[in-house]
């Protein structure tokens, strides 16, 4: 792999980070909601919508971890 490819290589590598920093900041935030909603309120229909989408949101951060992981890679 040639130098110019290296670096957007390491540019797709930082997009993807900052991407993934930005979903982590979504994770917390519906993580928090979930950890302050009453109980009852997390056993019912809400919470179990906001444990799917923190499910699907951490798929989201592992699969830029694998994506990353795989430019990581392909570039040596």
């Amino acid at each position: 792999m040639n130098k110019q490819r290296r670096r957007r290589i390491n540019e797709l590598i930082e997009q993807l980070e900052s991407v993934k920093s930005e979903i982590e900041t979504v994770l917390e935030e519906e993580q928090e909601y979930f950890d302050n909603m009453p109980e009852s309120f997390q056993y019912g229909e809400k919470g179990e919508k906001a444990e799917e989408a923190i499910s699907s949101i951490e798929d989201c951060i592992s699969s830029i971890e694998d994506a990353v992981e795989s430019l990581e890679t392909a570039k040596e």
